[in-house]
């Protein structure tokens, strides 16, 4: 039986920092996804589509920051899923799209819906890529950059690891990082002590920081789900974690 593993990509990833969309990073999620189809599937939760639409339009309003935001997902959420369209059926891989937000989770006839059309996808090859519906929805786009939305769809859906992908090498020790060279924590069990570690800082395209990810890590442990931290803008960065080769932090379940 495959190994379910939910990758989840923030928009730092997606744009390798700068401020465009990378197709490139997509291919090679995409490559890295079709090297490893046969022992693992995978669903991936995306964020990136403020940051899509923003390499389109430049919106006039008047109105609050919140809107201007729940619109350009509107505008960006397709671009940014034809862009995964293209680049994965490239490679022989099929997509689909799955938005939903907080209040589908906590309504269980609507989880248990999503659940078992997740569950068909997979069962027939197809790799789901889940964003939170945006344009009804405005918590990830304040809070969290997806991390947490990740972890609680991790937890629901019993994936046998969470991989989030960053842009530092997993999370640093507070010494290491005050000396200037920082240094990876390798593996933790203790969410407690991870979190006195890490700071508070956010990153440039995401709403999220490491905080967040210590949040999903603290949900996806509960749920009996071991978390990944690793380097998302590395190349081959799914595949070389799986292989232990990179830096990146494991926070055991």
């Amino acid at each position: 039986m495959k190994k379910r593993v939910l990758i989840k990509i923030g928009s730092n990833t997606l744009t390798k920092e700068t401020n465009q969309i990378s197709r490139g990073k997509i291919e090679d999620i995409g490559r890295q996804i079709a090297l490893l189809k046969e022992e693992y599937e995978f669903i991936l939760v995306s964020s990136g589509a403020i940051a899509t639409a923003k390499q389109f339009v430049k919106l006039e309003h008047n109105g609050q920051e919140i809107d201007v935001k729940q619109a350009l997902a509107a505008i960006g959420q397709p671009r940014l899923m034809h862009i995964f369209q293209e680049s994965f059926r490239e490679l022989g891989l099929f997509t689909s799209q799955c938005l939903f937000s907080y209040s589908d989770l906590e309504n269980e006839k609507a989880r248990v819906n999503i659940e078992n059309t997740i569950n068909v996808l997979l069962a027939n090859d197809v790799i789901p890529i889940i964003n939170e519906n945006d344009t009804v929805a405005t918590d990830e786009i304040k809070f969290g950059d997806n991390d947490k939305l990740a972890a609680l769809t991790a937890a629901f859906l019993k994936v046998d690891l969470l991989l989030i992908a960053t842009n530092t090498d997993g999370i640093y020790t507070k010494e290491s990082l005050d000396g200037k060279l920082p240094e990876t924590i390798k593996e933790v069990a203790s969410i407690t002590e991870l979190g006195k570690e890490v700071s508070s800082v956010k990153s440039s395209h995401g709403t999220g920081g490491m905080q967040s990810k210590i949040e999903a890590a603290s949900i996806a442990k509960k749920a009996g789900i071991e978390t990944w931290i690793v380097n998302g803008l590395k190349d081959n960065f799914i595949v070389d974690s799986f292989r232990d080769q990179i830096h990146f932090t494991k926070i055991k379940a």
